[in-house]
């Protein structure tokens, strides 16, 4: 049932005095801003970020395990600092009201986190690109980029992340990305098709202790198909418990981030303020953004990626680089297949480095998102 709010309330525009506004903040370091979710590596926040990923890869679960491997310890799966930063996971400054949409990143690792490293983090705006798309016509993508440090100092990784803002009205009443979808409806599944689809989950891989040497990847090799869903409200909200959300708050809390920012309060059906992000687990709101229903979130589905590479590079594999490039959005009731090929296999220096590209698409093979990335091998002798 669509909202009685939909089509009778309109939300706040992108100006020229906002952009104005943004401009000025450009390379500019930005100070205190609502605090990660995460300071720290913990046992139990590396372990409940990889289950909010549906990632149960020993190496960062196991302390057992971990032990026995060259690392001596847990460490933190590549994906974890997005829970150590409120600004690379999409919590945008400037042009209040305008909805902003996760959509891309690009990291570059220089070592492991490790169990009970402090993390720290240093961010400011880097730059602003209008465009214009056929979700919500003119938007802009706002990237920040965000460099993690250790607690001895040492720089652990850097992201460049992109959002779109995009006006919430235009997105409803003009967009056409997502007609399609909204003419078909639901369809469900039937048990073939589910008991099909989860083969894939029994048959997924943790490469681990078996160690894969960069002498035995060849280019054109196909990585094995990782599966995530079908998509449901319940997996987005695990995935929120690992990585903190941006505005999730309960109670006083919630009030104290509204009160301090009202644009962040848009009224529910019970005349209440409530944080955008319930596109996520709310139906009716995600319609009035233009979206096709509740929907996963940007730094999930950039996780998923680099979980394929995890699984496939083994314990003495290394995450060197990754990009990540949404296409569209992935609603509950959505199924995605990621696949991947080697498609270049060089040395640099000391290194032996593979470049690997990713694609996913859903049940319907539509495109989902786009991604590359460089992994690191041991080589034999």
């Amino acid at each position: 049932m669509s909202s009685p709010l939909i089509g009778q309330r309109s939300f706040p525009k992108i100006t020229e005095q906002g952009l104005e506004d943004l401009q000025r903040r450009i390379g500019v370091k930005i100070g205190a801003t609502a605090e990660p979710w995460c300071y720290e590596a913990t046992r139990d926040n590396i372990r409940h970020y990889a289950h909010g990923i549906g990632d149960d890869n020993p190496l960062w679960c196991d302390p057992e395990y971990a032990a026995k491997t060259s690392h001596g310890t847990i460490i933190a799966l590549p994906s974890f600092l997005y829970s150590t930063s409120r600004i690379v996971s999409g919590y945008v400054g400037g042009l209040p009201g305008v909805h902003a949409m996760w959509s891309g990143s690009n990291w570059t690792w220089h070592q492991h986190a490790k169990r009970n490293d402090v993390i720290s983090t240093e961010a400011y705006l880097k730059d602003l690109v209008e465009h214009d798309t056929r979700f919500a016509g003119k938007a802009i993508q706002q990237t920040y980029h965000v460099d993690f440090f250790n607690q001895t100092g040492d720089k652990l990784a850097e992201a460049d992340t992109w959002c779109f803002r995009t006006e919430r009205d235009h997105a409803r009443e003009k967009g056409t990305k997502y007609i399609e979808v909204q003419e078909k409806g639901v369809v469900p599944y039937s048990d073939e098709e589910l008991k099909e689809a989860y083969k894939l989950y029994a048959n997924e891989e943790v490469r681990g202790a078996n160690t894969r040497y960069w002498d035995d990847v060849q280019e054109g090799d196909e990585l094995p198909v990782l599966f995530k869903g079908p998509m449901t409200v319940t997996g987005f909200i695990a995935y929120a418990q690992g990585w903190g959300g941006l505005y999730i708050r309960a109670n006083k809390l919630a009030w104290q981030l509204i009160d301090a920012h009202p644009g962040v309060g848009i009224k529910n059906r019970f005349g209440v303020p409530d944080v955008p992000e319930r596109v996520h687990w709310e139906e009716e709101f995600a319609l009035e953004v233009g979206a096709p229903g509740a929907y996963d979130y940007g730094p999930e589905r950039s996780s998923w990626l680099m979980h394929q590479m995890t699984n496939w590079m083994g314990d003495e594999g290394f995450l060197r680089q990754a990009d990540c490039k949404i296409r569209r959005h992935n609603p509950a009731g959505d199924m995605l297949f990621i696949r991947a090929k080697v498609t270049k296999k060089y040395k640099e220096g000391d290194r032996h480095l593979v470049a690997i590209a990713q694609e996913a698409h859903n049940q319907n093979n539509e495109l989902s998102v786009l991604g590359s990335c460089i992994v690191q091998l041991p080589a034999r002798g």
